[in-house]
């Protein structure tokens, strides 16, 4: 990607996260990012296709901030760093670190909770969030069916849905002033403790 189409896509995730999507204008974006308003359409075509290619940008900037996240935590826990992490631990660094008090990771997530509260209206966009939402839960089903091999695939499935929807559940009142972060944290960790002994995995010790 290049510096000017990063910088785009990063304004536009600013703008959206503070104005809504609704409030997203190609001038305004471009104040943001510090490029003309040709040179956005030049890479991006249209107001929808900035939405889109900024859905999948938030999708990245998350992925990134969740690899450093874990990648801190094994150089700051020896044992961690000398042991791979367990089906359990890699479950958690899958959706933990979406709890951060950072503010890339908040501007991230309320960027897509814009997004997703948008794609009421927006037939297009819901598609592209779809995607995206069932990517994300697929690849926590996965640890859950790695954590839980007896578990049904119905189930490990339902579980994973249901873990999603309550981090962004969670998100939103973090994001509001609701919850403390750790509170958050606490909370979810709680549920993929009753949604993995649902499953029957065996507890562990956190």
């Amino acid at each position: 990607m290049t510096d000017r189409r990063r910088a785009i896509l990063t304004g536009a995730a600013r703008v959206i996260a503070r104005q809504g999507v609704r409030g997203l204008r190609v001038a305004d974006l471009a104040a943001e990012a510090g490029v003309s308003t040709a040179l956005i359409y030049y890479h991006f075509k249209d107001r929808p296709g900035i939405l889109r290619h900024a859905l999948a940008f938030i999708g990245d900037r998350a992925d990134r901030y969740t690899a450093t996240e874990n990648g801190r935590a094994a150089t700051e826990n020896s044992q961690a760093a000398a042991h791979p992490s367990g089906p359990r631990q890699l479950l958690e660094q899958t959706l933990l670190p979406a709890f951060q008090d950072l503010p890339e990771v908040r501007e991230n997530s309320t960027a897509w909770g814009e997004l997703r509260a948008h794609s009421v209206f927006d037939p297009e966009l819901r598609d592209e969030l779809a995607a995206a939402g069932a990517a994300w839960a697929a690849e926590v089903a996965g640890h859950l069916a790695e954590l839980c091999p007896a578990a049904p695939p119905g189930a490990v499935t339902a579980a994973a849905e249901r873990l999603t929807a309550l981090l962004e559940g969670l998100s939103v009142r973090w994001l509001s002033g609701l919850l403390p972060v750790g509170h958050a944290r606490g909370l979810l960790r709680e549920a993929i403790g009753v949604e993995t002994g649902r499953l029957g995995s065996t507890p562990s010790v956190n």
